[in-house]
């Protein structure tokens, strides 16, 4: 009787024991996933009610660099331990151009970043080249007003830009109503490939909202 009950108190003790935010081993990932987000909607959802300095009116923020993610091909690594030297001030404020603000910077450093096994400044060159290379198609930032399109045309409008990529390698994710980011899946060297089964799922709204830039 007591034989069982041991492990049973063991196992409950354990279950009420936080569970560690630290996984994963720095430098070992099989590809990435660049994730931009619409700025406009996020503004609407969230960053208007924060005062952000991404949403301030004519900043012309559109499709903001929410992070490049080291991925495995099922999961990904997050807050990995790693002896590099976190990011300054200045690194992470160079980086608002295309991230919207020094905080989003430092965010995915010491979530993400910390994962590749990279310096913060090779993390950060690498984010903005994986940026830079991907064409953003112009045709969003032409709307004046909000509108409601299917999921499925924003990921056509990226596969139509950018010619090298394939259907599986990109994705389109919705929240609440709206579209949230679109997501590429990269190799370590940056060339496009296909998404795991976890990023692969596409948002399948027929209505969702696209706001026009601020």
């Amino acid at each position: 009787m007591h034989k069982l009950l041991l492990p049973l108190s063991i196992w409950l003790i354990t279950a009420a024991l936080p569970a560690s935010s630290e996984t994963g081993k720095a430098g070992a990932f099989d590809y990435y996933v660049l994730a931009l987000s619409w700025s406009p909607n996020w503004c609407v959802r969230t960053g208007n009610a924060r005062n952000s300095p991404q949403c301030v009116r004519n900043s012309g923020h559109g499709w903001i660099l929410h992070g490049l993610w080291p991925q495995y091909h099922r999961g990904y690594p997050s807050f990995c331990r790693s002896a590099k030297k976190p990011p300054s001030r200045g690194m992470t404020a160079q980086m608002a151009d295309i991230m919207g603000t020094s905080g989003l910077a430092w965010h995915q450093w010491k979530k993400h970043g910390v994962c590749t096994g990279l310096s913060a400044k090779d993390y950060y060159n690498l984010s903005r080249r994986a940026y830079g290379q991907v064409k953003r198609p112009a045709v969003f930032r032409k709307l004046t007003r909000t509108v409601k399109l299917p999921a499925s045309v924003v990921e056509e409008a990226f596969l139509k830009a950018n010619p090298d990529m394939e259907p599986d390698g990109v994705t389109v994710t919705c929240k609440g109503a709206q579209i949230q980011e679109v997501r590429i899946c990269l190799s370590r060297s940056l060339a496009p490939v296909p998404c795991g089964q976890d990023v692969v799922r596409d948002c399948k709204k027929k209505d969702a909202l696209f706001a026009p830039l601020q």
